[in-house]
């Protein structure tokens, strides 16, 4: 299992809310920024994207697929001046649209994501506030949008499932998309790319609950304990127990917060012996001690 499929899996991404739109200009659309990840395509027509400033607006086409991050509120419309109205307005105002048959309507997706956890939000916080993927003709993220529309626009059995996958595939190439081109980068992702550093990697993100030694992830590289310690403190910055400590306190984090699991249990998983060593180490990590912090962030 590679380092970037061990995320997606671990942060449970869902789409919570997926819609396709027929709009005929006048119109523009304002969504909250409490929207974990949104997700933009225009299918026909155009667009324009933007945060606070409309005068930093990007204009989307079709094939073109847009990213935006939870924070502020943002707006998607058919001009940079345009007036923007809450999802509820914006139905009610073009709920006929498409039976119009105005060349100059906009045909677009809106979908949002919801993560789970710590991993989900590093995950997140990964990608910068909005990420613009014109089309190119060879991006498979073109055929899935295409797909997407198609789905969208009729009802049939099964279609959820059938948007699930297709939102999973949006994304993970939306997401790899952002990571070749953005500074903000994680450096797991990075150093993933990195045949000395992958093997490493892939174990702790594969089997946290195992003991490893600098000399053990040093031999699944191929590398010597010194050599190998020193290209992932370059890498990483951070030395290799460091990190395997962190992943382990990310996944304890959630594990505390779904309150399915005991003490124990979480113990078991994240490589500590005992419910008092992963104790302890919880407290060196976070200052108090995880039942507390369990009452503090569990859901629901």
């Amino acid at each position: 299992m590679d380092v970037l499929q061990e995320h997606l899996i671990r942060a449970r991404a869902s789409g919570g809310v997926f819609a396709r739109s027929v709009a005929r200009p006048p119109w523009g659309l304002c969504l909250p920024g409490t929207i974990q990840l949104a997700v933009h395509a225009v299918v026909r027509g155009q667009a324009w994207l933007w945060l606070d400033d409309s005068q930093a607006a990007s204009k989307l086409t079709p094939g073109d697929v847009a990213l935006v991050r939870g924070g502020p509120d943002h707006c998607i419309a058919h001009s940079p001046n345009a007036i923007c109205m809450s999802a509820a307005e914006f139905r009610a105002q073009h709920f006929d649209d498409e039976h119009a048959s105005d060349p100059e309507e906009t045909v677009f997706l809106c979908g949002a994501y919801r993560f789970a956890g710590d991993v989900g939000s590093q995950l997140v916080e990964a990608l910068p506030p909005v990420l613009h993927l014109p089309h190119t003709d060879d991006d498979p993220l073109h055929d899935a949008i295409g797909l997407l529309s198609r789905e969208l626009a009729t009802r049939a059995p099964g279609q959820q499932t059938v948007l699930d996958r297709l939102l999973d595939i949006v994304l993970v190439h939306a997401i790899r998309a952002s990571f070749r081109q953005s500074p903000q980068t994680p450096r797991w992702y990075q150093a993933s790319t990195d045949p000395r550093l992958d093997p490493a990697l892939r174990a702790i993100h594969t089997d946290a609950a195992h003991p490893w030694t600098v000399t053990e992830l040093a031999a699944l590289s191929g590398l010597s304990r010194p050599a190998f310690a020193r290209a992932f403190q370059q890498a990483l910055d951070q030395a290799p127990i460091q990190y395997l400590t962190e992943w382990r306190m990310t996944l304890a984090r959630d594990y505390l917060r779904s309150g399915d699991f005991a003490l124990a249990q979480i113990a078991h998983r994240t490589g500590y012996s005992s419910p008092y060593a992963f104790a302890a180490a919880f407290r060196r990590h976070h200052g108090e001690p995880p039942g507390r912090w369990r009452q503090d962030h569990e859901i629901g």
